[in-house]
């Protein structure tokens, strides 16, 4: 029960590596909110956990909308502990300068402009409690880029920074701030990411990755698990691979 008593946030919760951690969160003891556009999956996730779980319909790049989310986490938790910035899209794999601009500013709003919105939205509460976990879930794109993913590739080296910078300003405050970089994984986005899904990509995928699989969701569960538990009391400004040994 490493999070008993503590309360998050998971945006993009409803599915894939959002999911592993809403679960790995529930099953040590908080309660959380599952925030995704899609308000039919996250409100049958929460379901499914009874009163641990409250689901909440958020566009992560919509001001509005993130202001809904923090107010809704705060009157039902009354303080809020953890925010996990999961929510992500990318674009097919394109030539940099093919990339539609409405797949850019999707991306850049889902990706980078979130990590902005819910900071405005949630950091002055944390600040107001003296602690707080923030954890962003970027990706090895933004370490070692792949071809052809570049403006998604871009928006994750982004996020590697900004929860860089965002660990130095609010240390002083009692707010930790790290990442995850998963490598491609068993999630809704694999598709979008290789491009077609067959055995001859998804070997060509795998081949470079030293362990040899995917990431999956109970992979991305457990490593924000410890980063956002007081046993990382000590950690903060870490952008954590776990990839498998894929950016060796």
């Amino acid at each position: 029960m490493r999070l008993k008593d503590k309360t998050a946030i998971v945006t993009g919760g409803a599915s894939g590596f959002g999911k592993g951690i809403v679960e790995a969160f529930l099953r040590e003891g908080a309660r959380v909110m599952i925030a995704d556009i899609n308000a039919t999956a996250a409100a049958e996730l929460a379901a499914s956990h009874g009163q641990s779980a409250c689901a909440q319909t958020v566009d992560v790049g919509d001001r509005g909308s993130v202001l809904a989310m923090a107010n809704a986490a705060q009157e039902t938790f009354g303080q809020v502990d953890i925010l996990v910035n999961n929510a992500g899209v990318t674009h097919l794999p394109t030539p940099l300068e093919e990339v539609s601009e409405e797949d850019f500013d999707r991306v850049f709003n889902v990706n980078m402009k979130s990590v902005y919105l819910t900071a405005q939205a949630l950091v002055p509460h944390m600040k107001a409690c003296g602690a707080g976990a923030i954890l962003n879930v970027a990706s090895t794109a933004g370490v070692s880029p792949r071809p052809q993913l570049n403006w998604y590739n871009a928006s994750k080296g982004w996020m590697i920074t900004a929860t860089r910078t965002m660990a130095v300003e609010l240390a002083p405050s009692g707010v930790r701030v790290n990442a995850i970089n998963p490598v491609a994984g068993e999630t809704p986005l694999l598709k979008s990411f290789m491009g077609e899904d067959t055995p001859e990509v998804r070997a060509r995928f795998l081949s470079t990755i030293p362990l040899g699989r995917f990431s999956t969701p109970e992979d991305m569960g457990n490593a924000a698990l410890y980063l956002c538990s007081d046993e990382a009391s000590m950690v903060t400004g870490v952008c954590m691979e776990v990839d498998g040994g894929r950016c060796i």
